[in-house]
């Protein structure tokens, strides 16, 4: 069940493991490694996250299948949180945008290659359909 703080409300790890789909393993993982630290923790010491940690865990979790390393994912999330900054400098600015660009190229270079994955994924499956359809045909 939700907590309810001074500051809105907070989430438990096994209700955000839920909401995005991520095991309670790779979301303290994620923790460790600095991507996502939770924004309060209860009287017992349990991690509480809010909406902006899941997103966080979310744009993650789309980054994950596409190749990027825990340091490129740092790197975005960090440059995301810089371009929504309005005391950001023009020149954090700037470095953040190209950054942005940078992984929206990858990742569309990985959405290709995933493309081309499936597609003969799909073939190879239909290969298969048709062969097992053949054979019961004749048996």
């Amino acid at each position: 069940m939700p907590r309810e703080t001074a500051t809105g409300t907070h989430l438990q790890i096994g209700q955000v493991a839920a909401r995005t789909e991520l095991s309670i393993k790779t979301i303290r993982h994620y923790d460790e490694a600095g991507l996502v630290t939770p924004s309060a923790r209860s009287a017992g010491g349990f991690r509480l996250y809010t909406d902006a940690d899941i997103a966080r865990l979310l744009v993650i979790r789309r980054m994950k299948p596409l190749g990027f390393t825990l340091a490129e994912m740092k790197q975005l999330l960090d440059s995301l949180d810089t371009l929504d900054n309005p005391t950001a400098t023009a020149e954090e600015r700037a470095r953040a945008t190209e950054f942005v660009s940078i992984c929206r190229a990858e990742a569309e270079d990985s959405c290709e290659r995933l493309r081309r994955q499936l597609a003969y994924a799909e073939e190879f499956t239909g290969l298969l359909t048709a062969r097992g359809a053949a054979d019961a045909e004749h048996p």
